[in-house]
């Protein structure tokens, strides 16, 4: 359970840099609680479209991760992010990413700020 809440926090941080740091990636809200309860939620929309869709994905696109050396994952974390602002706008969360190429640089950051959480967090159950 510990691991999870961990994976959640680290998750939230990473997509609040990405919101933080690009102008198309958005987070609105009326104060910071709110903000942060959204964010919070999001992260575990994000985790569940990670756990639920990204393996399938990787799978069906296997060929592809060989062709490419792996870069191919820069376009999966993008769609995972851009999944996760489309369910978020079916739940009327305030949250949106705007346009492929904003959700590619936005993978990227969570992908890189995340890691770095997780080195940083502790990660045990």
């Amino acid at each position: 359970m510990k691991n999870f809440v961990v994976k959640t926090i680290a998750n939230a941080g990473a997509l609040a840099v990405a919101v933080w740091l690009l102008d198309k990636i958005t987070l609105t809200g009326d104060s910071t609680a709110k903000k942060a309860g959204t964010l919070i939620v999001v992260a575990l929309i994000f985790g569940l479209v990670n756990w639920l869709v990204k393996p399938i994905v990787k799978v069906l696109t296997f060929p592809l991760f060989i062709l490419t050396l792996g870069l191919i994952t820069l376009v999966v974390n993008a769609l995972m992010l851009l999944l996760t602002s489309w369910v978020c706008g079916k739940l009327d969360l305030s949250f949106h990413v705007e346009g492929f190429w904003t959700a590619v640089l936005g993978g990227l950051i969570v992908s890189v700020v995340s890691w770095a959480l997780h080195v940083v967090l502790p990660d045990e159950d």
